[in-house]
Parts: structure tokens; C-alpha cells; sequence
């Protein structure tokens, strides 16, 4: 009867291991925001970790107590700050006009390559800013039936950031 049961258990782990195979190993989560105002100060605001306090919720709020690298706008520029415990890290990767790639690292979590973007729309003034986050899952099948949710865990985060921005460029253009 034991080995009845540990060969049903070893086949479903087998089974859910298969199909967690076929789940793919990269979560896409895209928000986009049009705005207007100059692009060139848009990207100043989404290419300066010190400037994020003007609209990024984490950065906005006064208990959090954040640590920024010497410079914050130039490639390898970090700001750093503890939430529930664990260290998180943002690091400018890359910096090249219309885009930002930014990598987030967390203690004990997979690294998230975060991408902000501009892209003119049609009406005269107006900009798109498009945030764009890809975590990196392994192969794990809990990791991979968890992905599933990562959507729904941060989607509302990046929609508040951009609602954010918008808010202070508009704003800011008066």
C-alpha cells in the first residue's frame, strides 16, 4: 500500500513537472501611459533614481528610507531600501534616449529587467510612456505556476507609477 502511494505521489510530481515545462520561463508585464509634455524632460524624470520621489510610490514615501549610488542618473547608478525585511536594489543597466532599462534585485527573489520607454503618439505634445517588466523564472514548478500570478501582483503598481507621473509632468507644465 506504501509504495502504491509513493508511486502515485512520484507520478503526479512527474506529471506537474511536465506541464510546468511547457509554462514559459519569461513573465511580460507592459503598462503604458500617454502624457503630455517634452520628452526630454519625461526621460530626465524615469532616468534619475533621485527624481523617482517626484511620482514613484515607493520612492514617495517619507518611511521608507532609501540609499542612493553617488550619481543616480548614468548607468550603474543605484538607489537601495529595505521593505518587509529583505534589500532591495534597483541598478541602471542601460541609458540610451528613448529607453531605460533598470534590473530590480531582491533578496531570495529572481531579478526583474524593468524597461521604461517613450514613444511619441500622434497629437502634437503627447508622449507614451511605456513600462515594461520581465521576470526571469527557473525551472522549478512551483516558480513556474507562480509566474502565472506576477500580472496580477504588480500590474496596479506600475499603472499607479505612471498614473503618478503623469500627474507631475501635466503638472509640472503649468
Amino acid at each position: 500500500m506504501i509504495k502504491g502511494v509513493l508511486f502515485v505521489f512520484a507520478g503526479l510530481f512527474a506529471l506537474v513537472t511536465l506541464i510546468s515545462l511547457l509554462i514559459p520561463s519569461r513573465v511580460i508585464v507592459t503598462r503604458a501611459t500617454p502624457m503630455q509634455g517634452d520628452s526630454l524632460k519625461i526621460f530626465d524624470e524615469v532616468s534619475d533614481l533621485k527624481k523617482w520621489k517626484n511620482w514613484h510610490p515607493v520612492f514617495k514615501n517619507d518611511s521608507t528610507k532609501i540609499s542612493y549610488s553617488n550619481i543616480t542618473s548614468e548607468v550603474n547608478s543605484s538607489a537601495e531600501w529595505i521593505t518587509k525585511g529583505k534589500t532591495n536594489k534597483l541598478i541602471i543597466t542601460e541609458k540610451k534616449y528613448p529607453i531605460v532599462k533598470i534590473e530590480l534585485h531582491r533578496d531570495g527573489e529572481n531579478t526583474v529587467d524593468n524597461y521604461l520607454s517613450l514613444m511619441p503618439v500622434q497629437e502634437q505634445g503627447n508622449m507614451q510612456v511605456q513600462w515594461t517588466s520581465v521576470t526571469k523564472l527557473q525551472w522549478y514548478p512551483w516558480e513556474k505556476f507562480g509566474g502565472i500570478f506576477i500580472e496580477q501582483m504588480t500590474g496596479a503598481s506600475y499603472e499607479t507609477a505612471l498614473k503618478n507621473l503623469k500627474e507631475f509632468i501635466e503638472l509640472s507644465k503649468l
